[in-house]
């Protein structure tokens, strides 16, 4: 073949096999201006749902009037019914009564325009411009609203949420739901498997740098019913920047919760007194007088509840509250004689319960229960170091005779609050502001700072933390402000109202005996002097100078052989003076 033609068939073969091109133009095709349009429609429906609403109303109106002209009598009483019924019954949706009075006033005008427009025609003067006002009367309102504009703001802050998930480590999280309240706004984050509201809690800095927001505004919240969930609460304005007023007491028996502040939702935080041991810790000037003057101010309140308060402060602290307290203790020595009478107290009061077959003490004003205020423990701890065996000892045998103890501390050093039983028998902890992450699980507990309870980061006076019973879960709180003529007129209102106070029973009487006596001697000898109420066996080993086994063992003696009866729990008696 020659070259010629080998040609030719080369040149009819690419024209055969040639690829058409395509022209692109760089013009927008029609859809993506809409498609535009309505995302942008979408983003900002909250701004154009007046407009929305009211060309609708606009388009029912020419609707109806062209087929239905006749039925505006319904629609007249339709629309009254429903501006009454936003009026009076739509608390549960709107609860403040501005918003309720401008859904109403709304309703009525929308369905006013509606029945006159149905029966005369949508185009019919003057209903154009009346529709036209109408709609800016009742949008200004609207987009002016601070809340719907701060829903709005949350709205499209939790939309980009796989953004933040992703660089803040929570990747697969999710946002199930969100609420806008007074200080800012609330969310529930469903967790990827694997993850728990502790990985949240740990990366709440990088949240609040990806939100945005300012530094502590944002707080991590378990789920209490599912592990992988958690909330997620932003603070726009901090609801304790300012001191709280105290409202006056809510409680009228001990038997009742004692409300000490508010938590950041706004909600009061209550605790129960009875039977639980207190302790209210924090630093020089976090707040710890407060929250003791306003746990005073309800106790003193109650006429089943008898006050004694140690002060070694020279009384600084209660010397404010001495005429609603039965007893206060300024010296070491007046301390440790206090609390040797609380656990006499105790002791008789164990006593009884077990004669009557009863568990617990239940206070009346004829039987009041008795709170210790203790405010600076350290001083205790320090000056009157006799006291410290009867304060552990009311810690963890108090609770059921109801004599309990309110401890307050400035200085939560490991010796203070790591030795003795006081602090582990402590129901109820109030942790103020303190210096030291450490000091946290000092007043808490260990692991308490790993789970957010975070009260080295409190900046304000008041502020704290709580650990009690039905409390399990880091919150924020403030507590309230008494001082000045409040102060000054709880006491002088609780001062005549207190119940008749509380004397120890007399200790039990100490046999004497020759110094280089028997103690079987010494033994019998306590229990023919005993009395009909028996001799404790802490005083019987106190006495005879042998531990609780040599005791016990010969008091089993004398019980086999008829000469010592067992009058009630832990007392004994001589049975037969022969």
């Amino acid at each position: 073949m020659s070259r010629r033609s080998r040609a030719r068939r080369f040149a009819r073969r690419r024209r055969h096999d040639a690829v058409p091109l395509l022209y692109v133009p760089d013009d927008r095709y029609p859809g993506q201006t809409l498609e535009a349009l309505a995302r942008w429609g979408y983003r900002y429906r909250s701004e154009l749902a007046p407009v929305l609403i009211a060309a609708g109303l606009a388009l029912i109106a020419a609707v109806l009037h062209r087929r239905h002209s006749g039925a505006w009598p319904v629609l007249a009483v339709l629309s009254a019914a429903m501006a009454v019924f936003l009026w009076r019954f739509s608390s549960r949706w709107l609860d403040r009564p501005a918003e309720r009075s401008y859904a109403g006033s709304t309703a009525a005008i929308a369905g006013a325009w509606l029945t006159v427009a149905t029966a005369t025609g949508p185009s019919s003067a003057p209903l154009p411009t009346v529709w036209l006002l109408g709609t800016l009367a009742a949008g200004l309102p609207w987009w002016t609203h601070r809340r719907r504009r701060a829903r709005v703001r949350v709205e499209r802050t939790l939309e980009s949420w796989p953004r933040v998930a992703e660089e803040t480590g929570l990747a697969g999280s999710r946002v199930v739901s969100a609420v806008v309240d007074r200080w800012g706004w609330r969310a529930l984050i469903h967790l990827r498997g694997g993850q728990t509201a502790t990985d949240a809690l740990n990366r709440l800095p990088a949240i609040e740098s990806s939100l945005g927001t300012r530094r502590g505004a944002g707080r991590i919240e378990p789920d209490p019913a599912r592990a992988d969930r958690a909330y997620l609460r932003v603070l726009d304005r901090d609801p304790h920047a300012d001191p709280i007023p105290w409202p006056g007491p809510i409680a009228a028996t001990i038997t009742e919760p004692v409300e000490l502040g508010v938590f950041e939702d706004a909600t009061p935080v209550r605790i129960s007194l009875q039977r639980r041991h207190t302790l209210i810790a924090g630093t020089t000037g976090s707040g710890k007088s407060g929250v003791l003057n306003v746990i005073l101010a309800a106790l003193t309140g109650c006429p089943d509840v008898v006050l004694w308060g140690i002060d070694l402060k020279n009384g600084m602290e209660l010397q404010p509250w001495a005429s609603c307290l039965d007893r206060l203790a300024t010296t070491p020595a007046q301390a440790t004689t206090l609390l040797g009478d609380a656990v006499t107290l105790l002791e008789d009061r164990a006593g009884q319960l077990t004669a009557e077959g009863e568990k617990t003490w239940e206070p009346t004003p004829d039987r009041p229960a008795l709170v210790i205020v203790i405010d600076e423990y350290a001083e205790l701890t320090e000056t009157a170091h006799n006291a410290l065996a009867h304060a552990d000892s009311i810690a963890r045998r108090g609770r059921a005779p109801a004599v309990t103890l309110i401890v307050g501390t400035q200085r939560p050093t490991q010796k203070t609050m790591g030795s003795g039983a006081l602090r582990g028998q402590m129901a109820v902890r109030v942790c103020l502001r303190v210096q030291e992450r450490r000091d946290v699980e000092l007043i808490l507990d260990k692991g308490m700072l790993a789970a957010g309870w975070n009260a080295h980061t409190l900046d304000a006076p008041g502020k704290f933390y709580i650990s009690a019973p039905g409390h399990d879960t880091p919150r924020r709180a403030r507590g309230y402000l008494l001082d000045g003529d409040d102060l000054t007129a709880a006491i002088t209102r609780n001062a005549t109202t207190r119940p008749a106070g509380i004397t120890a029973p007399d200790p039990e009487p100490e046999p004497t005996a020759e110094p280089d006596a028997d103690p079987e001697v010494i033994l019998w000898t306590a229990l023919l002097n005993a009395g009909p109420d028996g001799m404790s066996t802490p005083a019987l080993m106190d006495t005879t100078g042998k531990g609780r086994t040599w005791v016990y063992a010969r008091l089993q003696q004398h019980a086999a052989a008829g000469r010592a009866v067992q009058v009630t729990r832990g007392r004994w008696r001589a049975l037969d003076p022969g």
